[in-house]
């Protein structure tokens, strides 16, 4: 994506490229819970093996592992949640996933196990560079909507569209 300097946009855009940016975060968020989600589970797959009674173990790692992706999210003020499972890079992930058979994790070496481990967190590694520049787009383009709200080149009524 070409980086747009906000202040040559018209306030129109600049709050349409805003709002884009905003729901592309939101979507790359959600991919990389989904990612972070499946590293936890390789790593409950590998204590399981490496533990004296590794039955026991999988139902609690299971409810943990999804308890805390469920619960937790960005320090950043929520915003409402739009289903992204449709988005390219939950296809991309899902694909990547079936390609290493996550689906079967027992049923996978240890070595194969470990392949899995490191291309999730590859994957992981694009996707929150990915974020952190959204991040920095995101509030380049905001610290121009409130410079001109401060400088009255936009008008109040206009702050409730960024929301």
């Amino acid at each position: 994506m070409t980086e747009v300097d906000p202040t040559l946009l018209p306030l129109g855009e600049l709050r349409t490229l805003r709002a884009q940016l905003l729901s592309e975060e939101d979507a790359v968020s959600y991919v990389r819970r989904l990612v972070q989600a499946r590293v936890d589970m390789v790593d409950a797959e590998q204590r399981r093996r490496g533990s004296a009674d590794p039955a026991t173990s999988t139902e609690t790692d299971l409810r943990t592992v999804l308890g805390s992706h469920l619960t937790t999210g960005s320090a950043r003020p929520p915003r409402p949640a739009v289903d992204a499972s449709s988005h390219p890079l939950a296809i991309e992930l899902n694909t990547l996933c079936d390609r290493l058979g996550v689906a079967h994790l027992a049923a996978l070496s240890d070595e194969q196990l470990e392949h899995v481990r490191a291309e999730l967190r590859l994957f992981e590694k694009k996707r929150s560079t990915e974020r952190q520049e959204l991040f920095a787009r995101i509030d380049a383009l905001s610290a121009e909507l409130v410079h001109r709200y401060r400088e009255g080149e936009a008008d109040i009524e206009g702050l409730l569209a960024d929301e």
